[in-house]
Order: C-alpha cells, then structure tokens, then sequence
C-alpha cells in the first residue's frame, strides 16, 4: 500500500522530508536516504506502509528496557531498509534491504492490534530496523494499540525529528542508540551527525518520554575512556536518572575484522558512568553478568534480578526501594 507522508512541505521543484535529521530534498521522482519515500508529482509517498519484515513476541528486556514495565512482553515488528549506512549493523539483512525483499508481509493497523491479542502481549515495540522510517504505519497502528490498552516502545537511532515526535502522541517508551560520543565516528560509520541523536534524547525526555539509551562499545572505535567520560557526563546532565546500557559488540557486516569487546572494557565502561554520576548502567549481550541486574542507586541493594532477557526476583516496594526508601526510575 503506497500512501502520502505525513510530514512533508512542498517547495518550488522540490518536497521537503520532515520525518527524520536527514530532511531529504527531492526533485520530483527521487528517492529519499531510506530508500523507502519517493517524491511523486510534488507530492511525497510512502512505499512500505504495513510492510513487516520481521513479527516476534519478545521480553521488553531484549529491547533493551530495563526500567520501563520490566517483565513484560512487547509484539516486536520491523519492515526494512534505514536512514543510517552503519558499518557494523546487525540486523545489516532487513536494514540495508529494499522494497524488494522477498519475505514481506503487508499489514493493517488493525492486525497489529489482533496480533497483541492473540500472542498475549503487554506492548507494541517497533524495532529491528529504524521505526523512524515506518512512521505512518507505526503512528496508525500505536493509536489503535494504546486506545486498547496496550503501551508503545520504539527502539531508534535517534533520528526521529522533533515533529516527528509531537506527531507520535502515543509513545511511552524509547531505547535511543548514541553509537558513540564523536561526530567522526558518525560522519565514517554511520553517514549521519551525532549532535541531532543528542537532540532527539533530550527533546524526548522533556516530552515525558521514558528514555533509555544504548551504548554499542566497540574496540577501537568508541572505547576511549575520554569518550566514555564525555558520554556519560552528557546524559547526567540531561538526567542521571536516564537508565545506560553499555552493550557488547560482535563482528558483523562489515566489521568483521574487529574482535569481541573485552569484558573488562564493559565493565571500566560502567564504572566510568557510575562515576560521574549515572545511576543505572546495565552490561547487554553478556549472560549472566551480574550489571544484568538493576541496584538500587543509593544503597546499592538488588532491586531486580536477571537473567539474559528473564527476570528471576523483582524487589521494589511500588516504585521505592523497600531497604532505603530510595524513589526509582522505575516504571512498572
């Protein structure tokens, strides 16, 4: 199903995209960098409306969510293609395909919403590729899903305009990747600018959004102690209370030349954002590390204890630490 985007201006000989950072200017017949909005005529159109790469029932904790309704489960869909051109993608399959991917299935805003049902969700994450590119599909189904009940989640890059953002009403919750704190990284790995992901965090939080971010460390390339520094002391002073989750990079797509992180690199990572400051700070795609697991930030008691995706103990007295009292960033 092709449809007219949502948030465009029309200019002399050109429209202006105005979903993402990029805000592509096309001349009549040209594609967009997601390769999925066309400008037709003066008019820009969305071709992968409804279109689900990838369906799954999945714990909110693979998002990853740590603080927000932890336990619960989300219907997880992704469509295909992006607006970043990251080196070390790890869904590279769906996020560097186009239209022409041959296991598409087209959906209804509805289906989504027949879908939580029948797989016992909680929420509706929008994942695996960028959701940004999605926007009319996900704003149209999220409407449906949350007027049932059902929360929404996004997991992006960050590249999600601030219009973009007031337009999705709905969103509850968001995992933001801030790939690495230095606008050369972005310019050579991932062809976009590192201080408009920086906007879309704090532009988020003030709007209420629940906001977690992910930190992807990878050897040599964003694993600096100075930069893990300067990251960390960003998201304090936008609010420590902003959960981190500083995950474990494996060689992928075109980084295979790269080795796994180092344990110990994660872990001087965490220490680094404690440090300055930040009160939760989780070690992803590591099993059974114990920075799985939320502390309490002030006495340092195990509030929830995990294991991988699945939580084994949740310890909180509402949203207060029952040994302190401490109030938590915590949404249940």
């Amino acid at each position: 199903m092709v449809i007219e985007s949502y948030l465009y201006e029309r200019a002399e000989g050109f429209v202006v995209c105005k979903t993402c950072w990029h805000r592509c200017k096309l001349k009549d017949q040209q594609w967009g960098i997601c390769r999925v909005r066309k400008n037709e005529n003066g008019k820009l159109m969305v071709y992968n409306y409804g279109l689900a790469s990838s369906i799954a029932l999945d714990p909110v904790e693979k998002k990853p969510l740590h603080n927000y309704k932890p336990g619960s489960l989300v219907l997880s869909l992704g469509s295909v293609s992006c607006n970043f051109k990251c080196d070390h993608c790890q869904n590279f399959e769906i996020s560097f395909a186009d239209l022409s991917y041959p296991y598409l299935r087209e959906l209804k805003p509805e289906d989504v919403l027949r879908l939580c049902r029948e797989r016992k969700a909680d929420g509706v994450a929008w994942t695996y590729n960028e959701p940004a590119i999605w926007h009319e599909f996900a704003l149209d189904s999220s409407q449906i899903a949350k007027n049932n009940g059902y929360f929404i989640v996004y997991v992006t890059n960050g590249y999600m305009t601030p219009e973009a953002i007031e337009q999705f009403k709905w969103l509850d919750a968001a995992n933001v990747d801030v790939k690495a704190f230095d606008q050369r990284f972005y310019s050579k790995i991932c062809k976009a600018k590192l201080e408009n992901v920086l906007k879309t965090v704090e532009f988020m939080h003030r709007r209420g959004i629940f906001v977690e971010i992910t930190y992807l460390v990878i050897p040599g390339e964003n694993d600096s102690r100075e930069e893990i520094k300067a990251f960390a002391e960003w998201v304090v002073s936008v609010d420590k209370r902003i959960p981190v989750h500083f995950s474990r990079f494996h060689p992928d797509f075109k980084m295979m030349d790269k080795t796994a992180t180092p344990v110990s690199t994660l872990e001087q990572a965490v220490e680094i954002a404690r440090g300055v400051g930040v009160e939760y700070v989780y070690i992803g795609n590591v099993w059974g590390h114990r920075f799985e697991n939320t502390f309490c930030p002030n006495c340092g008691d195990v509030l929830i204890e995990r294991r991988g995706f699945y939580i084994d103990r949740i310890n909180l007295n509402r949203d207060r630490c029952p040994s302190c009292g401490y109030k938590q960033n915590i949404v249940l």
